[in-house]
């Protein structure tokens, strides 16, 4: 897959991300009363947008983002009776986090789709091929998916794990001879196997083919539930690691680790891009909930604490802080770029 097409696919994933993030808050402000001026798609210059009642919808320059700009909401805008700035507490909380948990829904959803149209994914006995990765010696050498392998260097192969073993118990640099079932006849090919710096044994790049189990609506809701609260759980428990030191800022991954990842999950097939769009929105979802100046769950917790003093924060202070937390924000997507194109460059 080339970049060009894998950036595509990964600024259409972010975008869709945003919006159903930034429709969450839309719907909440709609329903509880709240004018909304502007529902943006990404930073910067606009490139289009069109007026429906009272709201200005665009869609701008920098993808990497949006936002649902309200009535009370900044400083100096509090003459708005029904703004956010007069809202009562816990209207400002369900605002706040509808983002995140329309996030979560999307990617409920995405798993109940899966299991449910395309099915749980099973690998297969059989030694057929399911994938031939791109610049791998199994390409050169011209092998292809849905080849039947019959035997390697003459020796028959009945079963997916015997070709694997078959490969890695050969030694990298030597060639062997594939005969396979192509179409209802018999191709001859010759693979020369590499070490594969990752298992340290020789690969030639491929991967197995896969059955896929079709689930019931019921059974696939119940695993996408299931699927949703233990990615939500492995995430906490990531970023606990992260401010407990078992984890660095070097191991976070930027717009450029996530495009490469989304490129690689392409590649695989349809079943694994939809599960890892999945655990990008459970992502979104978590990282907004947390309690940074700029993100939703900083604003849950001035509400709360309106609810507690029985009176809001000025406005100033408030907007003060969330800069602060914006700079922060601005900061950390820098620097976890940074890194990402070092590991680019280190391979």
């Amino acid at each position: 897959m080339s970049t060009g097409v894998t950036i595509l696919i990964t600024l259409l994933i972010i975008a869709v991300l945003i919006l159903v993030h930034e429709w969450g808050h839309f719907m909440a402000a709609r329903v509880i009363g709240i004018p909304v001026w502007e529902f943006s798609i990404g930073f910067g210059p606009r490139l289009l947008g069109w007026k429906k009642n009272g709201t200005d919808f665009s869609l701008r320059i920098i993808p990497l983002g949006g936002y649902v700009r309200m009535a009370g909401e900044e400083p100096g805008d509090d003459n708005d009776p029904e703004g956010y700035n007069n809202r009562k507490p816990w209207e400002k909380m369900a605002v706040s986090f509808a983002g995140p948990f329309m996030n979560f829904v999307m990617a409920l959803l995405i798993f109940v789709y899966v299991y449910s149209v395309v099915g749980i994914p099973n690998p297969s006995e059989q030694p057929l091929i399911g994938q031939v990765v791109a610049d791998t010696p199994a390409e050169k050498a011209g092998l292809k998916s849905n080849d039947l392998v019959l035997t390697i260097d003459r020796k028959p192969i009945a079963k997916w794990n015997e070709l694997t073993t078959t490969i890695a118990s050969a030694e990298a640099g030597q060639t062997l001879h594939f005969q396979v079932e192509r179409e209802g006849r018999t191709v001859n090919l010759e693979v020369t196997p590499v070490n594969n710096e990752q298992t340290g044994k020789p690969s030639i790049g491929v991967m197995g083919a896969m059955t896929y189990d079709k689930q019931g609506v019921i059974n696939a809701v119940k695993i996408g539930f299931q699927q949703t609260y233990e990615l939500t759980v492995l995430l906490l428990s990531s970023l606990g690691m992260l401010f407990s030191g078992g984890a660095s800022v070097g191991d976070l991954a930027g717009p450029v680790g996530i495009t490469k990842m989304i490129g690689e999950a392409a590649q695989v097939g349809i079943v694994l891009l939809l599960s890892f769009t999945a655990f990008l929105s459970i992502n979104l979802g978590v990282l907004n909930l947390l309690p940074i100046p700029a993100l939703d769950g900083s604003r849950i917790v001035f509400a709360l604490v309106e609810a507690i003093r029985r009176k809001p924060l000025e406005p100033e202070r408030e907007g003060f802080i969330h800069w602060l937390g914006f700079l922060f924000l601005i900061s950390l997507m820098v620097l976890v770029t940074f890194n990402d194109i070092i590991r680019l460059i280190k391979g």
